[in-house]
């Protein structure tokens, strides 16, 4: 066992010659760095300033990865691993990550940096060009997706859209999952049209309860306040989220045998009705995933295996619905990030303009369901994806909010927020910003879409049903508004076909009507 080295000018073995970097994302205890114990290598773990300030973050993601970072520090020494971990109050003198990593090598006479390839671009930039004198540096494969990194190239191409769907199958059989003889298990390689069940008031009572830990983030908050570090959120001494393998592979386990029952079924549905709103049937494992506390394929195996022990309680519907979003849907996301950075990062295809409305970072407005979403997201740092997608991220599609804005919102409010993974669903998905490369068409929708998977249109101010009245639901008119002013675009899109027809049925006044209701929203956005 070894000593956690908390300053830079700890007393490091004589034989030490290499520094290996990990980053607060790569806590991949399984990693081949790790294998065995090698004196000459120190590795370094670093909270930084500059991953704090780049975006206003939520306080509870602050804390989950420096927690993180610490126990993962904690983990190694313990194998016997020589490990410097240093806080913000260590790292404060630095400016960034070259310059804290040059004083380590130039104190410790070191002439190696070793790092593994980061997921997010400007740190992958930042150390491509590092550049010290007398040190060598090298880039491992951070060993945690399933498609290598080199493999990219070989499936997409910048500025191209690739479909999901295809990719998704051709994992599948890469990696032989949920496949019997080259073939789909269940003869479809897809069941989402049985993924989008609402729930019903007798299914309110069976949602499980989430699986909640308490880790002590105390002096961490004690920490980002002495420095100075803003962040947004609710801040709990006792952190809800795993932080750690055990806590991980706990949740892991939870998942399997309380919400895998029913999360294909239920992963699109919304609810204010529940104590377990926010949790519902979803693993809430992004966190650990994204961290690389777990790994993918360790996720997707665990889960099949459980579903084959259980298959009489538990359908192939579920188990390959979540199994797309980890093998198919993270492994895309990852794909479309690298093959189009850095140009991606400032791609706006339908010129959205307006800033990020204020609520944002209150949730105080009467639209109920963004209220509950935000709100849930301030509260939790978290929000499942169908809010994320279709009421936060729908709503700003619809009122043209800069993806700008949109890109830092959940960049920083989300736990599992990582550029890599975020931006392509944000500026992508969500927001058709990069003009088609992700989806085939924009994911917009009216009231009418939100009432049919969820509960708030109950209790809102306004009503669903209206369109131009004073209490009409603003999704309405400013779906059509937005149908209407982007005609060029998309109505040619075969996906589309059927939204216009129906928008050339109206009469010129209801058209009108609606178009002057939703002007006034757009004019009054702060007030919704």
């Amino acid at each position: 066992m070894t000593t956690v080295y908390n300053t830079i000018s700890a007393s490091l073995s004589p034989q030490t010659q290499t520094l290996r970097l990990i980053l607060g994302d790569q806590l991949n205890a399984s990693h081949s760095w790790f294998k065995q114990v090698d004196p000459t290598v120190v590795y370094v773990i670093a909270e930084l300033k500059q991953e704090t300030a780049y975006v206003k973050h939520h306080v509870q993601k602050v804390c989950a990865f420096f927690s993180a970072m610490a126990q993962f520090a904690d983990a190694l020494a313990h194998c016997g691993h020589q490990v410097m971990h240093l806080t913000l109050d260590e790292t404060q003198p630095f400016t960034d990550l070259p310059t804290l990593l040059e004083q380590i090598c130039t104190q410790h006479k070191l002439n190696t940096i070793e790092y593994q390839q980061p997921d997010e671009y400007r740190l992958a930039k930042q150390l491509d060009e590092l550049s010290l004198a007398g040190v060598n540096n090298t880039c491992h494969d951070s060993e945690h997706f399933l498609l290598p990194f080199d493999d990219i190239k070989r499936e997409f191409t910048a500025n191209k859209h690739v479909k999901m769907e295809f990719f998704y199958r051709r994992m599948r059989k890469r990696f032989n999952v949920l496949m019997q003889d080259d073939e789909p298990l269940g003869g479809q390689w897809n069941f989402d049209q049985q993924n989008r069940e609402h729930l019903k008031k007798t299914d309110l009572k069976d949602i499980p309860s989430p699986l909640l830990f308490a880790n002590d983030v105390s002096e961490i908050i004690s920490r980002l306040e002495r420095h100075q570090v803003v962040t947004i959120g609710k801040a709990e001494n006792q952190l809800l989220w795993p932080v750690n393998r055990r806590q991980s592979r706990q949740l892991l386990d939870y998942f399997c045998q309380h919400l895998l029952i029913r999360f294909g079924r239920f992963q699109d549905a919304m609810t204010e009705n529940s104590k377990a709103d926010w949790s519902l049937y979803h693993s809430r494992l992004s966190f650990a995933i994204n961290a690389k506390i777990l790994s993918p394929s360790e996720v997707i195996n665990k889960v099949i295996s459980h579903w084959q022990a259980n298959q009489t309680e538990i359908s192939l519907t579920q188990v390959e619905g979540f199994v797309r979003q980890i093998l198919g849907w993270r492994e895309y996301v990852r794909g479309i990030y690298w093959i189009n950075m850095p140009s991606y990062a400032t791609k706006n295809a339908l010129l959205a303009h307006r800033p990020l409305p204020e609520y944002f970072w209150t949730a105080k407005t009467k639209m109920n369901c963004m209220h509950h979403a935000i709100q849930q997201s301030l509260d939790y740092a978290y929000a499942h994806h169908i809010q994320r997608l279709m009421v936060t991220g729908c709503f700003s599609l619809l009122a043209g909010i800069n993806p700008d804005e949109v890109d830092q919102w959940y960049l920083g409010i989300y736990i599992d927020a990582i550029e890599w993974v975020e931006m392509p669903n944000t500026r992508g998905m969500t927001q058709f910003a990069d003009g088609g490369i992700v989806a085939t068409k924009p994911y917009a929708a009216s009231g009418n879409y939100l009432n049919k998977m969820g509960d708030y249109c109950k209790t809102c101010h306004y009503n669903v049903k209206l369109k131009t009245e004073d209490n009409a639901c603003p999704f309405n008119s400013l779906y059509w508004h937005f149908i209407q002013r982007h005609q060029q675009q998309f109505d040619r899109n075969p996906r589309m076909t059927m939204v216009y027809k129906n928008w050339q049925k109206m009469d010129t006044g209801t058209q009108q009507a609606i178009i002057n209701k939703a002007e006034v929203l757009l004019a009054n956005l702060d007030n919704l």
